[in-house]
């Protein structure tokens, strides 16, 4: 039987995070609530999650990002997608609804990677009826839902979950076999849309709103690693994150518009 399992890799976001997995609770079957050191009040709110229901939430904490992508191991060559959000996406529910019935369908069975609609958000106003940003497309889309029933494994060097490493592709897959939802519906059709508030402060212990990603925190040599290291301890000190110029490059880009967030809150 077809199930989806979602999976959260968070840290310090506790402005959003409660939105973020109300939000997508209908849509998965299970959801995987995994800190990564947080020191605000985000493992509280996970917490809280699971406590409410620990058939569907359960917690892990742990020490590097990595470790995220060993919790989906085991989904590999089993009829799952995995979706992967992020603390500060906010899906659509009322779409996701609609949108969990063609996956269930089959419609989307013969696909490695479904990608959709994104507004990166850089502007929301204090009631929440708007939102500001820059839309995929034709800016880089950040939706992760992944048909695990492709794969026969997936090891390798993983820097998180969902990123890197070597998926063993099972016989008619390959890794651009991607249905982009993006480029088929506008925004106001579209069956798998999020905003994403990337250029929003996430947390109530940071003042900076662009955070790096994990991939620009984690990759590349140790020199290079402890140069990052002792930034961030400093930023973190000063109560500031590291800003990101990636985030900027491919996030920020196309027409600036303004839409209705009320469907997200």
């Amino acid at each position: 039987m077809t199930k989806i399992i979602g999976i959260f890799l968070v840290r310090n976001e506790d402005r959003f995070v409660e939105q973020a997995i109300r939000n997508v609770m209908e849509f998965c079957d299970q959801i995987l609530l995994v800190d990564h050191g947080s020191s605000d009040g985000t493992v509280e709110i996970l917490r809280s999650f699971q406590e409410s229901d620990s058939q569907k939430f359960s917690l892990h904490q742990i020490t590097h990002p990595r470790e995220s992508h060993e919790l989906l191991k085991q989904f590999a060559g089993t009829s799952t997608w995995v979706f992967g959000v992020d603390g500060d996406e906010i899906y659509d529910p009322e779409r996701l609804r609609g949108f969990r019935l063609r996956l269930f369908s089959g419609e989307f069975n013969s696909y490695w990677m479904i990608l959709g609609n994104v507004l990166h958000v850089d502007q929301l106003d204090q009631k929440k009826e708007t939102a500001s940003g820059y839309l995929a497309p034709p800016s880089r889309s950040i939706t992760k839902l992944y048909n695990f029933s492709a794969i026969a494994s997936w090891n390798g060097n993983t820097l998180e979950r969902l990123h890197g490493g070597d998926p063993q592709f099972r016989e008619g897959f390959h890794g651009q076999k991607k249905r982009l939802l993006q480029d088929e519906y506008g925004w106001n059709d579209a069956p798998l849309r999020c905003l994403h508030l990337c250029f929003i402060p996430r947390s109530s212990n940071y003042l900076s709103k662009v955070r790096k990603n994990i991939m620009e925190t984690y990759s590349g040599g140790k020199i290079k690693g402890m140069r990052r290291f002792f930034r961030s301890f400093l930023n973190k000190f000063f109560g500031v994150s590291d800003v990101s110029s990636w985030k900027q490059q491919h996030y920020a880009r196309g027409e600036y518009q303004t839409i209705d967030a009320t469907p997200f809150f």
